[in-house]
């Protein structure tokens, strides 16, 4: 891999207005130049199960670099309730209401990003993740849409009832004794806020994230008059990963589309 490897990944710390602080990474391009602009790819988890600011190698590393090298800067953040080192209130913060808060964090980081950071142009930004990062997509597109001009999704959780209760109750609690907060941190409910480019990817045979998910999401933005790009594998369950050929579909998909709606490259 040395060869496709030719610079380390940045890691920084960015402070939100509020005084959170959070950790970040970030990949530039292999002919970065620093007088010049370039658009910004965050990849987003954002919720309590994992972290994306590791310092470990993950398959995704290679196509985030590659894009970098396509002329894209690529940054992560973890907001508070992910699962870092940072104490029980880091932690706690976000019980039973995940989504509003996490979605805030990342449009402040990137705010604060492009404020501090001369370099990144701050109407080329993009969103894109899997799972709770598909969720924490729509979020961020929905609620901010003056940040973010493009959105990938993956297998995302549009309805929070819409998941399996050793998660969704773990963290939000019981639908019945939290209706409101249910309804109002399901991204399907934001939906009316979208006005740039969304693509929605998922397998109709996710036996985690479920499917139905999706389908609601899509006849509510249908409803909306919300343009929307969608990809349905067959049968593919939340790996979408299954049969020949996958993998490089999936990620051959968000990278078109990425160029397409989000062109690459340095301005003046």
């Amino acid at each position: 891999m040395a060869p496709l490897i030719t610079r380390r990944t940045e890691f920084f710390q960015v402070t939100l207005q509020d005084g959170a602080t959070l950790d970040g990474w970030m990949i530039r391009p292999r002919t970065f130049d620093s007088t010049r602009t370039y658009p910004l790819l965050m990849y987003v988890y954002g919720e309590p199960a994992g972290q994306t600011v590791l310092d470990s190698w993950g398959g995704r590393q290679l196509w985030h670099r590659m894009l970098a090298d396509q002329g894209y800067v690529v940054a992560s953040v973890d907001n508070r309730g992910t699962p870092a080192p940072k104490g029980r209130a880091w932690r706690k913060v976000v019980y039973g209401r995940i989504g509003a808060l996490s979605s805030r964090e990342q449009a402040d980081a990137v705010r604060a990003l492009v404020r501090s950071r001369p370099y990144l142009d701050s109407t080329r930004v993009a969103i894109w993740g899997w799972s709770g990062g598909g969720s924490s997509t729509l979020q961020a597109l929905f609620r901010y849409p003056r940040v973010y001009q493009v959105g990938m999704s993956v297998a995302p959780v549009p309805d929070e009832r819409l998941y399996d209760t050793i998660y969704q109750e773990r963290y939000m609690g019981l639908p019945q004794e939290n209706a409101a907060n249910y309804d109002s941190n399901s991204a399907i409910n934001q939906a009316e806020g979208l006005r740039g480019r969304l693509l929605v990817v998922h397998g109709s045979g996710d036996d985690n994230v479920h499917f139905q998910g999706t389908q609601r999401l899509l006849n509510r933005l249908i409803a909306l008059g919300k343009p929307v790009d969608f990809m349905e594998y067959p049968n593919r369950s939340h790996c979408i990963c299954e049969e020949q050929g996958t993998r490089l579909h999936l990620y051959s998909l968000l990278t078109r589309y990425l160029l397409e709606h989000l062109p690459a490259g340095p301005r003046p």
